[in-house]
């Protein structure tokens, strides 16, 4: 997708705005956590691991706070963060563009600003939906304007606690491994956060060359003049499909096990300051029975989406089509499904993530302590009213109020509250302010102020002793005049 006409030099003067604008909030603020020293180093306070959307606010709303000591971690090369240039195959966003996003509440920092400036008011007035390529040129910006401090192609291999509260993160950097020491840790780590990819087990017995996940590395070229099986219904599966018939796909067929394609975004419908800020304050039934109604509805795929699909005559949905069994063929797949027989040269399983730590091997030290909610909560029948016991809700972490997580047992990991799940996962437990584009500020927000008030509370003596220590006098003793009483 091409891009319109630039405004010679808009850049420049928003980048001036911006510098400006950060100057008059006096952003970043002083520092004022103590330096801590371990090994002959200077212990890190936060390591963020993940530089995409949600790493990089929480990165600026750390400095904002005045915490400045943390690094970004990412395993991929620059400019590479996040999905938008890999599995993310749509054509635009599906927010609407007007969303603020990760500006810290900062005009001009929001993707308006950075696209008025860079090609005019006409064009923004013009423009429908976010092309997913522009995104990822903002999230770029932004990261150089605010100067993320990133470490790129670094990536977590492993996490261990130490007997003076600190965090060894053995890292591998360019292939070679590090130790990284820190005191707080935030896995800012997206979709798949605490797991990776869900495969309907018929589909994963097949040979791994006759298949994929939505979110792989996907060769389309060598689809062409071959025929596709998609499955699901959401917006990758549509995004897939269609990118295979852009690619000279033969023939896909979308298999959707429901009988209607959803329809409704729930989430999106409801969406305000009051779900943002209230959804956390919630008791744990209400929170599980706006969930529940949220997967019961499914996340309907974008309009234009699904268009870019149907629009190939080589197209065909089948509703009401749930996958049965898989055969490999030799050349190809035979799915039995709910409505017969299919034989397919290629499957794409467009079917989501899963919260599975047992995927995260770098989590390993940690996942067997981490409270989920079917440790804690047993729904009632009013708290579930689809009648479905989601996995996904039960096997979502149980976080207390600045994303930290809990133990399973009381007292068998102390330190497991100094590391933070500010991804996909925790929306059971804090509502959509950790992943998606409108609240993302929000949430970064409400982390960076516990980590703040918790580095506080742990630094207290420190900073008491600093308050005792204090005589930086804003008086001289010139300023009046001792006299005595006047005589009765």
């Amino acid at each position: 997708m091409s891009h319109p006409q630039e405004i010679p030099g808009g850049l420049d003067r928003l980048n001036e705005r911006v510098r400006q604008d950060l100057q008059w909030l006096e952003i970043p603020t002083r520092p004022w956590v103590p330096p801590r020293m371990a090994d002959g180093r200077r212990v890190v306070d936060v390591a963020v691991v993940g530089a995409g959307m949600a790493g990089l606010t929480v990165s600026a709303s750390l400095r904002r706070c005045g915490i400045d000591n943390h690094i970004v971690l990412d395993r991929a090369p620059a400019g590479h963060e996040g999905p938008w240039t890999t599995y993310a195959r749509m054509e635009t966003l599906r927010s609407p563009k007007s969303l603020s996003g990760p500006c810290m509440g900062l005009a001009s920092l929001t993707f308006r600003a950075w696209y008025e400036h860079r090609f005019g008011p006409e064009r923004w007035e013009a423009l429908d939906r976010i092309p997913t390529g522009l995104w990822m040129e903002y999230l770029v910006w932004l990261r150089t304007v605010l100067a993320i401090p990133v470490r790129n192609e670094t990536a977590l291999d492993g996490i261990a606690f130490r007997e003076d509260g600190l965090l060894a993160l053995r890292l591998l950097s360019g292939g070679r491994p590090e130790t990284v020491l820190c005191r707080r840790l935030v896995l800012a780590t997206g979709r798949d956060g605490l797991g990776g990819p869900f495969v309907p087990p018929v589909v994963a017995a097949l040979p791994r060359h006759a298949w994929a996940h939505s979110a792989d590395r996907i060769d389309f070229a060598a689809l062409r003049g071959r025929n596709v099986a998609v499955i699901g219904a959401g917006a990758s599966a549509m995004d897939n499909a269609a990118t295979a018939l852009e690619s000279g796909a033969r023939r896909v067929d979308i298999l959707l096990r429901r009988r209607a394609m959803p329809r409704v975004n729930k989430f999106t419908g409801i969406g305000s300051m009051g779900v943002v800020l209230g959804f956390r304050g919630l008791p744990d039934g209400w929170k599980w029975r706006f969930m529940d109604c949220v997967l019961d509805a499914q996340t309907p795929p974008p309009r234009a989406s699904v268009l870019r699909v149907s629009r190939w005559p080589n197209a065909f949905f089948h509703l009401g089509c749930g996958v049965e069994s898989a055969t490999f063929l030799g050349d190809g797949v035979r799915l039995e499904t709910s409505r017969g027989r299919l034989d397919t040269h290629h499957v794409i399983a467009a079917t989501g993530f899963s919260a599975d730590l047992s995927q995260r091997p770098e989590l390993a030290a940690i996942a067997p302590h981490i409270r989920l909610w079917k440790d804690r909560f047993a729904p009632a029948a009013e708290d579930m009213p689809s009648g479905i016991r989601y996995a996904e809700l039960d096997h979502s972490p149980d976080l207390g109020k600045g994303f930290e997580f809990i133990e399973k047992i009381p007292g068998a990991c102390p330190f497991l509250r100094f590391v933070h799940c500010f991804c996909y996962p925790a929306t059971l437990s804090h509502g959509k302010v950790s992943g998606d584009i409108p609240a993302i500020s929000d949430g970064a927000e409400r982390l960076v102020r516990h980590i703040a008030e918790s580095l506080f509370v742990a630094d207290r003596a420190l900073h008491y002793a600093g308050l005792v220590a204090f005589d930086d006098p804003e008086l001289t003793g010139d300023e009046w005049t001792d006299t005595p009483l006047p005589a009765p």
